[in-house]
């Protein structure tokens, strides 16, 4: 229980750097009172400009709860995936998924479609069927490979078919110039001008999303036995790894189409977890989601404070954080051994 409230101590105090510290700082007691007027309609003290209002209301707090969101779903689908492929280096970015993702939000912004949908919903609807098209070939190229679907042939492929993917979207932003900003914002990943509108479509997805797939927290722990034990015990594997990879890819696709191909989060923060707080998934999915939102609120604050007023892409920052601190997790784990 210690553990738990001192995470959550973390996160929110991390949550709230985020927030708070930037180009121009917002005390802790002005941004309370900021909070408290826009909810509550309490009055402001006088010595808070309306421009530190629109900078910390209309701005740093939508993208910090965005960051901490698409965080949290990314490490919950890391997650997922690790614990249906037995492997510790299965993710939704080795499986292909944020590239998919942002291949299709790639291809809305090039076409310009804005039929049946209005933008905003299209950019969502786009990436998670990319990203669930690519996850399907992955596993169906993969069950021509090898009948028995190895954890390492699903890797392995799910590796190459991103690279493939990221290839195309470099091919693209060479054929379209004039949309090349906006394509290597996708494949680099960024937090950047996220509002109020991107919060009240991520999180309706987002969060039942992760609700459901702890619901699920006795099937995957019974599944990280191995599929003749899940069989024998009652669980109807085939199914249970279908929808839940379609869950994790949901998270995972719907997070990559507003903010772009962000990695190493969804490798890092299930096993800092797990470390912590044991293998049972009823534990591992909500405080990966917590540990993977404040890891990401984090790489954002880094992103846009290291050398302000430049902005370095988070996708950059979470592979500079997570490479070293994935591989001292690693080397420690097969010293323990």
């Amino acid at each position: 229980m210690k553990k738990i409230i001192f995470s959550f101590i973390i996160c929110i105090f991390v949550l709230l750097l985020s927030i708070n510290l930037g180009s121009v700082h917002v005390a802790l007691p002005d941004s309370i009172s900021i909070t408290l007027h826009k909810l509550f309609g309490t009055s402001l003290p006088d010595r808070i400009s309306p421009i530190t209002v629109s900078i910390f209301w209309k701005i740093r707090v939508p993208r910090a709860i965005t960051a901490f969101l698409v965080g949290g779903a990314l490490s919950v689908s890391g997650a997922v995936m690790q614990s249906l492929l037995q492997n510790p280096l299965a993710s939704s970015y080795t499986m292909g998924v944020s590239s998919g993702s942002a291949l299709g939000a790639a291809i809305v912004i090039i076409s310009g479609i804005r039929v049946f949908f209005w933008r905003s919903l299209l950019l969502p609807a786009a990436g998670f069927t990319f990203a669930l098209l690519t996850v399907f070939f992955v596993l169906l190229l993969s069950s021509r490979i090898d009948r028995r679907l190895s954890s390492a042939t699903i890797i392995l492929i799910g590796m190459v078919i991103s690279l493939f993917v990221s290839a195309m979207l470099t091919l693209l932003s060479s054929l379209f110039p004039n949309h090349s900003q906006q394509i290597y914002f996708w494949m680099m990943g960024s937090f950047s001008s996220r509002n109020w509108e991107h919060v009240s479509i991520l999180a309706p997805v987002i969060l039942p999303t992760v609700f459901i797939i702890w619901l699920f927290s006795r099937e995957m722990d019974i599944m990280t036995f191995g599929d003749e034990q899940a069989l024998s015990m009652g669980v109807d594997v085939r199914r249970k790894k279908l929808l839940l990879i379609i869950l994790a890819t949901l998270a995972t696709g719907v997070s990559a189409a507003f903010t772009g191909t962000i990695g190493f989060i969804d490798l890092v923060a299930p096993h800092v977890v797990r470390r912590i707080f044991g293998a049972r998934h009823r534990m591992v999915i909500p405080m990966s989601f917590l540990y993977g939102g404040a890891f990401m609120s984090f790489a954002d604050l880094l992103a846009r404070t290291v050398l302000s007023p430049r902005e370095i892409p988070v996708g950059a920052v979470t592979a500079l954080l997570g490479a070293p601190f994935f591989m001292v997790l690693f080397l420690k784990k097969k010293k323990d051994s």
